[in-house]
């Protein structure tokens, strides 16, 4: 495999500052994470965003002051509820601009410039892309799909993306892959020794499924505690505890110590982040049987998954049966370790075709794409 250095423009989210502290917004959590994956790698990570951002990169480059950023958002507590932004609006426009101009000073030939917002900062890679190599480099977002080069999160995505015309034509684009998302291991703590409860982790509405764990919680007559940005006038019964929007240490603790936790997502999950971060917690996941919880949640080995109340139940009921060893040594898959060489592999085949001999350049390490199941796995299909 070739171990050529690579050089990245990283671009931030014009509504939210890139740091830990951001947790709620996964787009926001990648961007961070990418920077110290690659340059741990010994790549350069130039990153544009927020002038508060804190994360591990090469070089980071403030287009967005907190006085611009006030004038669209002003006080609003993004904790509480979900985040709020315009693309037309002055933050977004004020990123455009510097960004565009900054990145322009510091680009070279067969750069990288990854929009990690997808489609809510693509006007910063037209201004470049005639001399930019543009890659899509985490695609968990159903609309706005753009780039030549793409990085989908999950199979789920990409097929739901690939549409039925797929199964029956030869259309398919070798240069569109899938890279599951990543995380950074110390974030996490890992125990077997759990407390009676149950956790449900993310944004609190129905889509994410908050009223199945709700009440499959009642039937089976065990705790459930509700973390994170909740819609105004949301009320829970005796059985539940909500905690409100929870930090890095809280849902590190939260998690790690849960009997299990909840992911009910009522539509097609493109990936799920809070499912793996509670693996690398040793704790079970019950989840939905579609999106990406059918590849990432090993049925009876990590969790389960289900499809009607009285499966979701059942979980509960079924739940010690899982081992949390399990869960750890299935969701150390998705280390920044372990997903690094992935893209390394992905961003080395298409530089192949920028510089050389394309789909026909010697490979770049398939044994990258190599995941390590779990000894006593007996997933249900």
């Amino acid at each position: 495999m070739k171990t050529t250095k690579m050089r990245f423009h990283a671009l931030g989210l014009p509504h939210t500052v890139t740091s830990k502290e951001f947790n709620a917004c996964a787009y926001t959590q990648k961007v961070v994470k990418f920077a110290k994956m690659m340059t741990d790698r010994g790549h350069e990570v130039i990153h544009y965003g927020h002038e508060d951002s804190v994360l591990d990169c090469t070089e980071h480059v403030s287009v967005l002051t907190n006085e611009d950023f006030a004038k669209s958002y002003g006080s609003y507590d993004w904790r509480k509820t979900f985040f709020k932004f315009n693309t037309e609006d002055h933050a977004y426009k004020t990123f455009y601009a510097n960004a565009i101009r900054e990145v322009g000073k510091r680009k070279r030939k067969h750069d990288f410039i990854l929009p990690f917002w997808g489609s809510g900062v693509k006007p910063i890679c037209d201004a470049h892309q005639h001399d930019m190599i543009v890659v899509e480099p985490g695609i968990g977002y159903a609309g706005g799909h753009w780039a030549r080069w793409k990085v989908w999160e999950s199979y789920a995505i990409y097929h739901a993306f690939c549409g039925m015309g797929a199964v029956g034509q030869c259309q398919q684009d070798n240069y569109s892959v899938v890279i599951p998302n990543y995380f950074d291991i110390d974030d996490f703590t890992f125990t077997d020794k759990k407390e009676d409860y149950f956790l449900y982790l993310g944004r609190v509405y129905s889509g994410k499924g908050v009223d199945i764990a709700i009440d499959a919680t009642r039937r089976a007559g065990v705790k459930l505690v509700v973390a994170g940005q909740c819609e105004a006038g949301y009320t829970f019964p005796p059985h539940v505890e909500y905690v409100g929007y929870a930090d890095v240490l809280k849902r590190k603790e939260l998690m790690s110590k849960a009997r299990a936790s909840f992911l009910p997502s009522q539509y097609v999950e493109p990936f799920g982040g809070v499912q793996i971060e509670n693996l690398l917690s040793g704790t079970p996941t019950i989840t939905s049987d579609w999106g990406s919880f059918a590849e990432n949640n090993l049925h009876g080995v990590t969790g389960y998954r289900c499809r009607t109340m009285g499966d979701y139940v059942d979980a509960i009921n079924n739940i010690d049966r899982i081992k949390p060893a399990d869960c750890r040594a299935f969701g150390e898959n998705f280390t920044l370790e372990k997903i690094a060489p992935r893209y390394e592999k992905y961003f080395q085949d298409v530089l192949d075709v920028h510089t050389g001999a394309g789909w026909y350049a010697d490979g770049n390490g398939i044994n990258a794409m190599t995941m390590v199941y779990p000894s006593n796995q007996q997933q249900s299909l």
